[in-house]
């Protein structure tokens, strides 16, 4: 029987999403490094679990001997994606992750012909912001003949997880990036733009995100600006390891997400899109589940290699997890 197994398990999103899959009937493992916890949530779950760190590669390939994907939602993951996305080669297992970190993307294009060798998977967003904006953009560029330009936002609201705000702050950098002309360059840090979600125009600051690797690899347009607009407590200041583990089922009900993009044609034309979906920390694991289970599902020996969401499993994947809708406002 084919198997998953979750790293990092025990964590706000990793129980999540073990106990989603364990709900659809997935043959699942939970797996990381806090015995006492992942021993617990096997117990409630009734599944096999496995205690393992990332430093000794014998270890980590005898982890995963048996595994046919591995879903890694232990942060920071600049810490455990290389480890586990090396393992996953050497082992034959697909790689997934929830990374919303630049470097686990330019590690997995780095990676790419080694994984299409070994006919893997690498699959980093499988679940989270990489996948709402991807499809996003997808959706909205094939409605454009020769689309030239995407400029795409996230409106991230309520509060983050202990983790999140803990590998958020460990992954700040001072560059703004952006691609143009197919290469990534800086971006001017003071370009704020204003996005309307659905709601009127709000200003949103512009961001190093992962889609100006994943939303290239799938559309191939040249220019590409992300940006984000935050409410509520989303970047919170302090002790964050004094964080709740996570929002609350109350606190993710109130706050939903919503993302904006603008698909500019080579008239200059602009094309526009709105997502509005439940929130982050709801959708993510829902979404990490549904793509390992259409991992599990394909004949992947055509489909190895890095991947992302959108153009492995079409620009409707997005709508297909939660209460999740694309609306196309106008062009013009």
């Amino acid at each position: 029987m084919k198997t998953l197994m979750i790293y990092g398990a025990s964590g706000y999103t990793g129980q999540m999403a073990t106990e989603y899959a364990k709900k659809l009937g997935l043959n699942v493992i939970a797996a990381g490094r806090n015995t006492a916890k992942l021993a617990k949530l096997a117990l409630d779950l009734d599944i096999p679990y496995r205690v393992f760190s990332l430093e000794d590669t014998a270890v980590v390939d005898k982890a995963l001997s048996d595994v046919t994907a591995i879903l890694n939602c232990a942060g920071p993951y600049y810490r455990t994606a290389e480890p586990l996305m090396r393992a996953s080669i050497r082992t034959g297992t697909h790689y997934l992750d929830i990374a919303a970190e630049l470097d686990s993307y330019l590690l997995a294009e780095k990676l790419d012909n080694e994984a299409t060798t070994a006919g893997i998977l690498l699959l980093p967003g499988s679940g989270g912001s990489v996948a709402m904006l991807g499809c996003l953009a997808g959706y909205a560029a094939e409605t454009v003949s020769k689309p030239r330009k995407v400029s795409i936002a996230l409106h991230v609201s309520g509060s983050m997880s202990r983790g999140s705000a803990i590998s958020a702050n460990e992954n700040m950098t001072s560059v703004v990036l952006q691609r143009l002309n197919g290469q990534l360059v800086p971006q001017n840090p003071d370009n704020i733009q204003h996005f309307d979600f659905g709601k009127g125009f709000v200003p949103c600051f512009p961001v190093t995100l992962p889609d100006l690797i994943t939303i290239w690899r799938s559309t191939q347009i040249p220019d590409i600006e992300t940006f984000v607009y935050v409410s509520g407590n989303a970047f919170p200041k302090g002790d964050l390891t004094a964080l709740p583990d996570g929002p609350s089922i109350e606190e993710r009900d109130a706050n939903r997400y919503h993302a904006a993009v603008n698909i500019i044609d080579d008239r200059g034309f602009i094309t526009h899109a709105v997502l509005d979906t439940v929130n982050g920390y709801t959708f993510t694991p829902i979404a990490a589940i549904e793509a390992a289970l259409r991992i599990l599902m394909l004949e992947t020996k055509n489909y190895s290699g890095f991947h992302t969401p959108a153009a492995l499993f079409g620009h409707d994947f997005v709508t297909t997890i939660a209460d999740t809708n694309i609306f196309l406002n106008h062009s013009g």
